[in-house]
Order: C-alpha cells, then sequence, then structure tokens
C-alpha cells in the first residue's frame, strides 16, 4: 500500500527532480545561519545505516554520497549524489527513525551541519526552505520505497495474522521495506543465510543484524519510531490517538507552539485509515484513501514540530492539579499540561466460532488495498450498514471476482450516505443481502466459504476468500479511570457532563467545563471517542482542532491562577 502526494509527483523523473533539488545561493545563505561548517575527508563516513537520524547536511565545497551497503562481492550501492548548493537528509529527521542509507564523502571539502533543534528552527521560521526540505524528503523516501531492494527486509507470512499486522504497521507508517514472502525464493535464501527458521517469523534483517519474531512493537523501537524521552521537560499537550480527530489536534496544537507529543497504540491513521476511498471530504471532489489523508496529516504535523510515536499503548493518566501523567505500557511517563483523548472506536467482530482463528486469514477489518490484492479475482463478502462498508464494497469490486454487501437491517440506506447507495445499487459485481448475517465460518488454515442466514430462518453457504467486517464500533476507553464516561463508554464532555457529577475540584475551579473538555479539568475528548459525536472524518478533524482552542483557554487559565 503506497501513499501518494500528487504535489510531489509520482513519476520517477519527477521524484529524482525533486530529491536532488539544490539551493540557490540566497536560499543556501539562508539555510547556513542554522548551521555549523565542518571540514570532511575524502571516504569519511558521516553517517551509518541504523544511526539515529541526526543531522541535516548542507554541501559548501565538498560532495557526498548515501549509498546501501552490500555485504557481497557486488559492493555498495550508490544511490543518491551531493553536490554543492544541494542538502543529505530523510524524513527520519522530522519522524525521528533511524538512517536507511550510509552517507560519506566522494570529495573532501566543506559541510554545514544543522542539529535537529536548529533544523526545527529552521522548519518553523522559514516556509519556504520547509517546503523544499519536506518534498524532497518525501521524493527520497517514495524513490526508496521503489528500489527493488531495500536496507530493511521483512520475511514473513502475508497471510496470517501475525503478518498482516506487521504489514499494516510498516505501510501506516510509511517505512521504506521489502517484504519477502517465506515461501519465496528470495525468501527462503535470506532465511537460511540469516539463521533463523520459519518458527522464527517474522524476520527483519537491518543490514546485517537479524531479528527474529518481529512485531510491531519490537520492530517500532529499532526503528526509533517509539516514544523516546528527550529530557525536553513536561510536554504542554499529549494528544492519545492519532486518528483525524488525534492528527487535527497535533497539527493546531504543534503549529500554534505547544509542545505536542501524539501517541497510537497501533499506528498513525487510526480507523480513517483503513478506508479505501472518502468522497465527502472538503476539499477533495474526486476524494482520496483514508491513507491518503491521514499520512498527509502526520507530515503536517511532522513539519509543525510535534513528536509522534507509534505503536505506543497508554495504560493510564494520572490527573494533577498543574499537570498530568500519561503513562505507557513500557512504564515510560509523560509529564503533560494538557491532554487530549482521541483513541477512537475499534469495529467490532461477530459471534462466530473460529473468527479469531480465521483473522488475517480471510478476515479483515480494512479494506486498503493491501487487503484488496490479497483476495483479487476471488469472491467476497463485505458486512456493515454504514458508510465504512459501502466504500469498502465499491473499492473491493474493482478487485475481488464479485462482492456480497451483507446487512442486518432492512434497508440499505438506513446508515449510508445517499451517494454510495446509488453507485452500490448500480454496480453489477456487488449483490445486497438485507436482513442477512453471517452465522457460520468455513475452510482450512484459510477462510473459504461463509453461511449467511436471513430473518426469514433460511440459510446458505456461498464462496468467500475474504469477509471484510464493520459492523459498528467500541470506544477505545477501557483503560480510562476516572473520566466520566456514558452508557456505551464512550467519554462524556461539556455540555453531556451533568453539574453534580463533576465534584469538588471544579467547585475550586469557579467554572463549567470548556467544550470538549471532560469530567477531568485539562483533560479534553475529541472525534469518535465523544459521547455524542458525529463519527465522521471531517466532524473529527474538526473536534481535534476545537478541543486545541479550549487547550490554549486552559492553559491561560492555569498561567493566571
Amino acid at each position: 500500500m503506497a501513499t501518494s502526494f500528487p504535489e510531489i509527483g509520482d513519476r520517477p523523473e519527477d521524484l529524482a527532480a525533486l530529491a536532488s533539488v539544490r539551493l540557490t545561493e540566497e536560499q543556501l545563505a539562508r539555510a547556513v545561519r542554522y548551521a555549523e561548517p565542518e571540514d570532511v575527508a575524502d571516504r569519511q563516513v558521516l553517517s551509518e545505516v541504523g544511526d539515529d537520524s541526526g543531522d541535516l547536511l548542507l554541501c559548501g565545497s565538498a560532495r557526498l554520497e548515501a549509498v546501501r551497503p552490500s555485504a557481497g562481492r557486488d559492493g555498495d550501492q550508490v544511490l543518491m549524489h551531493y553536490g554543492p548548493g544541494q542538502f543529505v537528509g530523510e524524513l527520519g529527521l522530522l519522524t525521528g527513525q533511524r538512517r536507511h542509507l550510509r552517507v560519506r564523502v566522494r570529495r573532501p571539502g566543506t559541510v554545514h551541519r544543522v542539529e535537529p533543534r536548529s533544523f526545527r528552527l529552521l522548519m518553523a521560521r522559514d516556509a519556504e526552505l520547509s517546503d523544499l526540505f519536506l518534498r524532497s524528503f518525501l521524493a527520497r523516501r517514495r524513490l526508496l520505497r521503489q528500489a527493488t531492494a531495500q536496507t530493511l527486509r521483512v520475511v514473513g507470512d502475508a497471510e496470517s495474522a501475525t503478518g498482516m499486522r506487521l504489514r499494516t504497521f510498516l505501510a501506516r507508517q510509511g517505512v521504506a521495506h521489502a517484504w519477502l514472502p517465506h515461501t519465496s525464493a528470495e525468501g527462503t535464501a535470506l532465511l537460511r543465510a540469516a539463521g533463523p527458521g520459519t518458527a522464527d517469523l517474522p524476520v527483519a534483517v537491518i543490514g546485517s543484524e537479524v531479528l527474529t519474531g518481529v512485531t510491531p512493537g519490537s520492530l517500532s523501537e529499532r526503528l526509533d519510531l517509539a516514544y523516546r524521552h528527550t529530557g525536553d521537560g513536561t510536554a504542554d499537550l499529549t494528544v492519545v490517538g492519532a486518528g483525524p480527530a488525534g492528527l487535527a489536534a497535533a497539527v493546531h496544537g504543534a503549529s500554534e507552539g505547544l509542545r505536542t507529543v501524539l501517541l497510537d497504540a497501533v499506528a498513525t491513521g487510526g480507523q480513517a485509515a483503513t478506508s479505501a476511498r472518502i468522497e465527502n471530504y472538503l476539499g477533495f471532489p474526486f476524494g482520496l484513501s483514508g491513507a491518503d489523508l491521514t499520512a498527509r496529516a502526520a507530515v503536517q504535523a511532522l513539519k509543525f514540530g510535534a513528536r509522534i510515536a507509534s505503536p505506543c499503548s497508554v495504560v493510564a493518566l494520572e490527573p494533577g492539579p498543574h499537570q498530568h501523567v500519561v503513562t505507557l505500557s513500557d512504564g515510560e511517563r509523560i509529564r503533560t499540561r494538557a491532554v487530549v483523548l482521541a483513541t477512537g472506536a475499534a469495529y467490532r467482530a461477530l459471534p462466530v466460532d473460529r473468527w479469531t482463528e480465521l483473522t488475517g486469514r480471510g478476515i479483515f477489518y480494512a479494506a486498503t488495498d493491501m487487503e484488496a490484492q490479497s483476495v483479487a479475482g476471488a469472491p467476497v463478502a463485505v458486512v456493515g450498514g454504514a458508510n465504512s462498508a459501502g466504500q469498502a464494497a465499491l473499492h473491493l469490486a474493482r478487485h475481488a471476482q464479485a462482492v456480497t454487501l451483507v446487512v442486518r437491517g432492512g434497508e440499505l440506506g438506513a446508515r449510508m450516505s445517499a451517494y454510495l447507495v446509488e453507485r452500490i445499487l448500480g454496480d453489477p459485481r456487488i449483490t445486497v443481502l438485507t436482513g442477512t448475517e453471517v452465522t457460520g465460518l468455513h475452510g482450512g488454515e484459510r477462510l473459504d466459504a461463509v453461511t449467511l442466514t436471513h430473518r426469514a430462518g433460511a440459510a446458505r453457504r456461498v464462496a468467500c476468500a475474504g469477509l471484510f467486517c464493520f459492523i459498528g464500533a467500541e470506544p477505545a476507553t477501557e483503560w480510562l479511570r476516572g473520566v466520566a464516561l456514558d452508557d456505551k463508554g464512550f467519554v462524556r464532555t461539556d455540555l453531556t457532563l451533568a453539574e453534580a457529577g463533576l465534584g469538588p475540584r471544579w467547585r475550586a475551579e469557579g467554572r463549567r467545563p470548556l467544550p470538549y473538555e471532560t469530567s477531568v479539568t485539562g483533560v479534553f475528548a475529541a472525534g469518535d471517542v465523544r459521547s455524542s459525536s458525529l463519527k465522521r472524518v471531517a466532524a473529527a478533524a474538526g473536534d481535534g482542532a476545537g478541543a486545541v482552542r479550549s487547550v490554549h483557554q486552559y492553559l491561560a487559565l492555569t498561567a493566571r491562577a
């Protein structure tokens, strides 16, 4: 699944031009103000694969090259040359991810080194250079992902639940990598050379380093995508959940000068990233995938200085009078002046035998290109009656042999937008079954058929290589303590909070909760996790922006106290 950024183009020649852009003399002079000069020697290695992303390097008189190291007889593969006026840096300068390539000196001379804090200042103060660097970093990342051989190679079973989770994480985080099926000739050869057997799958190879039994969490740690304490002190704002609401909160918080941390238990994008196509989001008349939308938002947040970490599970929130403490699953504690809860909601599973066993082996909760390609040419079924199910059915119809849309209710348009209903009913590749439920799963190691039962009692077994489930969601609030929830577990905010339930702290404050504020002062909620929210991407993004406005009001109140 490749995230596209039309503003940087998709053609290799366009990407190459952006990746190798040269600063004008005036632009270079502005950038050098944030740098320290350094003389470098011939063949000197300035950064190695796996190093912290570190510094931006501006070429003065020196010439540099970025290479993919090789232990074989073919030698290192040179991917980029940099001369006077050009710069060395990757998207990892913003994400914190470790370097993918080795950088060494091709001709001695002078470079100008911009260390991370100065780079953040440059990005914040110089809009022209900020956009130029960002486009170039995105182009370099795209070129690296298009390369046939990658520094990070992962061998695994793509059809297993473990493999699917890892592939989803890598795709949604935009990590450049090559996925090698464990049964392929290349995958088998790599396993044999590295030593592990199939019992150790998935296996990740980073340069000469071999990691066995990798998970999104362990790989995130290795790639520096997990949260790292930087010693910067108390955060102004910590956002828990990186769906549209959390991403919007991070963009608005960071762009308005708040030291912002964004955490997600799975990967950036949240549930929205699983949507195959969104066509009713303002400003995108031709639609875009949820992965594209949220990837753009993540880059925006990074551009303004937000720190993003995932997978990064939050297990506790400890409110305090002047600051709160967010505790992560690894025991790390983040002190923060304000919190926005944007944990969203997760799709429910069906109460059918073998559901857990076949999840990832034919049962999916997303219908992105990655899942669609895995069932190409085969019959599939989509369960659900809301927009997400409709979008999935239309997207899958372009890949699958046929799509059966299974709706428990009696009418397709009860919870689905009219434009989706019309398209579905007009698509000969989609069969709609209302008043119907999935009551049985069949197959060996993979799903190959389902039993569908109509409310009148008639049941039939149909071939099905992929079952895509979008049947409503449950709020991700099981970890919250001390925050008022409604009877379904969603977080109550502002007007939905009863006066009697606010307690003595609020009486001491002498005020009612601000918009989006929860029963705990300084803790806000946005998006699908909020009680009575609209459950739409645009509404969630609006919630995130609105919550940050209230965060500013709250911080101003506490500053005067």
